[in-house]
């Protein structure tokens, strides 16, 4: 066996234990609570509204699609891919470590294994060059949307982790109001979505995080300093994905009449 046949064996393996966990996790459920109950313990306000968490149903779809792709007897030298190596399998072990951390009380080891899984989704983006390489319509579908929509649910996921965890710690803030840090980590937040859309012009990924923002003003409409901040940086990151999406779409002409 070739150490490419070796990859995408462990990537089918890696993404199947991680359905099976995610599955189980609230079918079960493991330590008899389910990953949304133990979430709503926590009294914070970079949190979206429960019906915000089916996207994960996209995700998985989208690795299921990834995994079964990067299989192919066809992808099996794809340079893409080869690039990827195994951080693909890591992000797969640790989306599944943190469900176990969770359910179990572990809090402050969640932000440690997300802060692995967003790393490893962050070299696996810009090793796959996302947005920017030239590449099929299918390997758009297979490979680069699902990580693009991946990614930014855990941009997303891995700041109210953080919340969670400084909650959970009992973190004094230095004295400033929780709220006003809702609004810092929406600003953050926001920023980095700039970033990525001026520099990628990823649709995929904007309309994730939008959707998330979308979730949290729903949730949190009792807290109008919150909510205010909300729908002006949903405002600013549907603007941003047009600025962004249009200047991707001037460079990728400039290339093709260069």
């Amino acid at each position: 066996m070739n150490k490419d046949t070796l990859r995408q064996i462990v990537n089918v393996l890696t993404v199947l234990v991680t359905l099976t966990v995610n599955g189980l996790a609230n079918a079960l459920p493991f330590n008899m609570q389910t990953t949304g109950a133990i979430s709503d313990r926590f009294k914070v306000y970079f949190v979206p509204a429960g019906y915000v968490f089916s996207i994960w149903g996209l995700i998985y779809i989208g690795l299921l699609a990834f995994a079964i792709y990067q299989a192919l007897p066809s992808q099996r030298s794809n340079p893409r891919l080869r690039r990827i190596g195994y951080w693909f399998a890591l992000s797969c072990l640790a989306n599944s470590a943190w469900i176990f951390l969770w359910h179990f009380g572990f809090f402050v080891w969640t932000l440690v294994v997300m802060v692995t899984l967003l790393i490893s989704l962050i070299v696996i983006y810009l090793r796959l060059d996302i947005n920017r390489a030239r590449i099929s319509r299918i390997e758009r579908w297979c490979i680069d949307i699902p990580f693009s929509i991946y990614l930014g649910w855990i941009t997303v996921a891995t700041v109210a982790n953080m919340t969670d965890v400084l909650s959970y710690v009992k973190w004094s803030g230095w004295g400033i109001n929780p709220e006003i840090w809702a609004v810092v980590m929406l600003v953050v937040a926001t920023g980095i979505a700039t970033m990525v859309s001026l520099t990628r012009g990823d649709i995929a990924y904007m309309l994730v995080l939008i959707w998330a923002f979308i979730g949290i003003a729903v949730k949190q409409a009792g807290t109008p300093v919150v909510t205010t901040t909300v729908w002006i940086m949903v405002a600013a990151m549907v603007v941003i994905t047009a600025v962004g999406a249009l200047l991707h779409r001037q460079s990728n002409n400039n290339l093709a009449h260069a």
